[in-house]
């Protein structure tokens, strides 16, 4: 079964999600303090891990991040009261892999966690080594580098990336490109993507005297090396 490790400080509604999860064939283990996530984390292997942000202890984010220094492919859910754009672009760039505003359905949590266990499941690509210019993307380890100078991208960052080199060069639009970057059928601000394209330019390209990630303005976004 699938073992889900939930940090959520309301008692009434950690027992909630955890009956929901249980009825429906998971497994779900709670604690109330940010500080005892990794020692619990520690004592047992889970498949998911669901934050909520504001808790006694260290917060969510700082979990999400120490739980990222040692384990980079467990998926890591945001369950938050904080639903503006910058507190989500903190939360993945600290590498959560989604967002989950309260209140919300339970419904959408369950869609949302068996979206992130597909994820896990199924390889994003079928290429473990990509190679465009001097862009190196190596699937398997999630590690990038240019000019064999290691680049460090969040989860998102790093999926992101994914999405628009396996497109081949062609463009893809905001909404191609939320499809496949959320895994869910939920409306997504579109400035979510601008402000991501732009924290992958700043990695991926400032620094470097040819860019490859451009845009086609009224259609979308496409990597390739221009001639």
């Amino acid at each position: 079964m699938v073992n889900i490790l939930l940090l959520e400080d309301d008692a009434i509604l950690s027992k909630e999600i955890s009956t929901f999860l249980t009825n429906h064939n998971f497994l779900c283990d709670c604690v109330y303090n940010g500080n005892f996530v990794k020692s619990q984390f520690n004592l047992k292997s889970y498949d998911l891990v669901i934050l909520d942000i504001n808790v006694p202890g260290q917060s969510g984010i700082e979990v999400c991040k120490q739980l990222r220094d040692f384990n980079k492919q467990v998926p890591i859910l945001m369950l938050t009261a904080f639903g503006e754009l910058e507190d989500k672009v903190t939360a993945f760039n600290n590498g959560a892999d989604d967002y989950l505003v309260k209140p919300f359905h339970f419904e959408e949590l369950l869609i949302r966690i068996k979206s992130l266990l597909r994820r896990k499941e199924v390889p994003q690509l079928k290429e473990n080594i990509i190679q465009i210019g001097d862009l190196k993307i190596d699937v398997d380890e999630m590690k990038v580098s240019r000019d064999s100078l290691e680049i460090n991208l969040s989860p998102k960052e790093f999926k992101l990336l994914c999405i628009l080199a396996k497109s081949n060069g062609r463009v893809l639009s905001k909404n191609q490109i939320a499809d496949e970057l959320w895994d869910y059928d939920v409306e997504t601000n579109q400035n979510t993507i601008e402000v991501y394209i732009n924290f992958l330019r700043k990695k991926i390209d400032k620094d470097f005297t040819t860019h490859l990630i451009h845009t086609k303005v009224g259609y979308g976004y496409y990597l390739k090396v221009q001639q």
